[in-house]
């Protein structure tokens, strides 16, 4: 569930698109969904804003790989659906497959896993605010990793911005009393695990001339073969299945993971990945509210109040300078 880095990442492979005969047609002259974007934006970010109501639902029942898997089966069989409607094939290449693989465990088997695991101990509000942190990690590894994202006073101010809201949800000033470091550092190396896949699939796998359906839906799929291995080894199969669980798990996986992509892309494709991004700024409030409303839990006035600072310091690291006139 990284939402503006993803989205500025697959911009290069979902504004272009080939005919049959191979010839580059441009998006906008695709014809475009029939429902308006700004109802599949709304959709989109009520879809990942419930995902961590529905991960502490799924724990409930089913241990965290199990949980993880049970979302990464239910993802890859709506992709896989897709690129049958859409006769998309997988991609080819030993290269490109282990480029994806290892795009698979940064990006869905592990930061899926260690928010399953978070959500164990932590409340599904701090796991959603935690998710928020990821465009701030992005910033700072971009800025080391890629040459060509540049530092402003403007970003730099609002990654320090977006860590001094960190410490205000993690209440710092109090010495992080009653923090549950064993949940909420899970939750942050998630976060962090993102930008890092990003920037690794921004290095190894851009401009292969595969379609961004075929592309994820190996990822998906390969994510799931890994968890297929591990879950087994770590977990036992419990004796009798709990349905609310279950339905929690199809759902994050069918919604939050497999049709979720798919409206992401679309998205990216007719509005532009900065329009795209402004998901990120409504989950961690949706996140809350259903944790809140739904689940019951707990909400001290520093958890908005640090969101709020996190999401303002997220929002600046996204400033891009102006292109200068030629």
């Amino acid at each position: 569930m990284c939402y503006d880095v993803t989205s500025r990442m697959v911009d290069g492979m979902s504004t272009v698109t080939r005919t049959r005969t191979g010839a580059p047609t441009p998006a906008s002259a695709l014809p475009r969904p029939r429902l308006d974007w700004r109802l599949r934006f709304a959709v989109l970010s009520l879809i990942w804003g419930f995902s961590f109501l529905l991960i502490k639902v799924g724990t409930d029942g089913y241990a965290p790989f199990q949980v993880t898997l049970g979302r990464l089966v239910f993802g890859t069989a709506v992709l896989a659906a897709a690129m049958a409607v859409k006769r998309e094939r997988l991609p080819r290449g030993v290269r490109t497959w282990g480029h994806l693989a290892v795009a698979a465990f940064l990006l869905n088997a592990l930061p899926f896993s260690l928010f399953a695991y978070a959500e164990l101990s932590i409340p599904s509000t701090l796991a959603g605010i935690c998710n928020a942190t990821s465009p701030l990690w992005g910033m700072a590894l971009s800025l080391v990793a890629l040459s060509e994202d540049r530092p402003t006073r403007i970003r730099v101010a609002g990654l320090g911005l977006g860590f001094l809201g960190v410490l205000t949800v993690l209440g710092a000033w109090q010495g992080f009393h009653g923090l549950d470091v064993m949940g909420t550092l899970p939750a942050l190396l998630a976060s962090l695990s993102y930008p890092v896949g990003w920037i690794y699939v921004r290095r190894t796998l851009a401009g292969t001339g595969h379609s961004h359906l075929s592309m994820t839906g190996a990822q998906l799929l390969l994510a799931t073969l890994q968890l297929a291995v591990v879950t087994p080894l770590f977990t036992s199969m419990s004796a009798h299945f709990a349905l609310v669980p279950l339905l929690a798990v199809a759902a994050l996986g069918a919604l939050g993971t497999g049709l979720a992509v798919l409206i992401q892309y679309g998205l990216v494709a007719e509005v532009g990945p900065t329009t795209a991004q402004m998901v990120t700024y409504f989950i961690p409030v949706i996140a809350t509210a259903a944790g809140v409303a739904v689940l019951g839990e707990s909400l001290r006035w520093s958890t908005p109040v640090g969101a709020a600072v996190v999401l303002a310091g997220a929002a600046l690291t996204q400033v891009r300078p102006k292109a200068r006139a030629s």
